[in-house]
């Protein structure tokens, strides 16, 4: 994360919201080869099993699951889904690729069978963590709020989840969505914990202080990334928008300049120079 990249997106130059589905995707995707929790740069990594005991049946199949992600990671979702359906073909038994089946059907926008692979990978790896925060966050997706909040904690719950700031951040933002701003403060402040770099959550942490009048807060979490490289046409807005409300007009100017000058053809740069601070 600290490269500001995730499946090639750079997120100088794009908005963080519209890529949150490609960040989640990517993180558990990368945690299916590797273990790595994706945006939670302090995850212990794992290899790859290749241990000489594995059945030929499963070693077949996960070269098939490698091509799978490799070809997803490219943004060739329906190549990746005949590379998946010939990996289980081999071996229907192997939970992974159903995890990664499900997250290809999400990207295709196909919530049912999604839904019906997640819980076919849960069925094979009982409570798989990566399996309940991709259930979770498809389900948030839907707006099926208290079914998400459960898989999410019952991925929190694992005590060897390496990707747990992702979990938390998808918790807060579900939270968000549903109104919970108290909860998902708490949630998102425990996703920051533990990955400070993320900058989904700063900003979402920030905006969620915003709300609710904690400016001071709000402004060291938003400035924290508009004074970074991952600073974005989003974040220099909503710290324009927290600089106005604690009278900093000097600063909410130099976040203007830099958003006039770095984003010039942006919709926040356009909502600034008709005064639609409370929009």
């Amino acid at each position: 994360m600290s490269s500001g990249k995730v499946l090639g997106v750079n997120f100088k130059q794009t908005r963080w919201m519209s890529f949150l589905f490609a960040c989640t995707m990517a993180a558990s995707v990368l945690t299916v080869l590797t273990g790595c929790a994706g945006v939670a740069p302090n995850a212990e990594r794992k290899d790859i099993v290749t241990d000489s005991d594995e059945p030929d049946v499963r070693r077949r199949a996960r070269i098939r699951l490698e091509l799978a992600i490799g070809y997803f990671e490219q943004g060739q979702a329906t190549i990746a889904l005949d590379e998946i359906k010939q990996a289980l073909t081999t071996d229907p038994t192997y939970g992974d690729a159903h995890n990664v089946r499900g997250l290809i059907y999400m990207r295709l926008n196909d919530p049912r069978m999604a839904e019906e692979s997640f819980r076919r990978a849960l069925v094979l790896k009982p409570r798989d963590p990566d399996t309940l925060h991709n259930l979770g966050w498809m389900q948030c997706q839907q707006a099926r709020y208290a079914e998400a909040g459960k898989q999410f904690a019952d991925a929190l719950a694992n005590p060897n989840y390496g990707g747990r700031s992702k979990t938390w951040m998808a918790q807060g933002l579900c939270q968000m969505r549903d109104g919970q701003a108290a909860q998902a403060e708490q949630s998102l402040l425990r996703s920051y914990e533990l990955d400070a770099g993320n900058p989904i959550t700063g900003y979402n942490l920030a905006k969620v202080l915003l709300d609710r009048g904690d400016l001071v807060r709000a402004q060291f979490y938003i400035r924290r990334i508009n004074n970074g490289e991952l600073a974005n046409a989003e974040s220099l807005w909503l710290g324009i928008k927290i600089e106005r409300r604690l009278n900093n007009n000097e600063g909410a100017a130099q976040l203007a300049s830099q958003l006039r000058k770095r984003f010039g053809q942006s919709r926040e740069l356009a909502a600034f120079d008709r005064g639609a601070f409370d929009e």
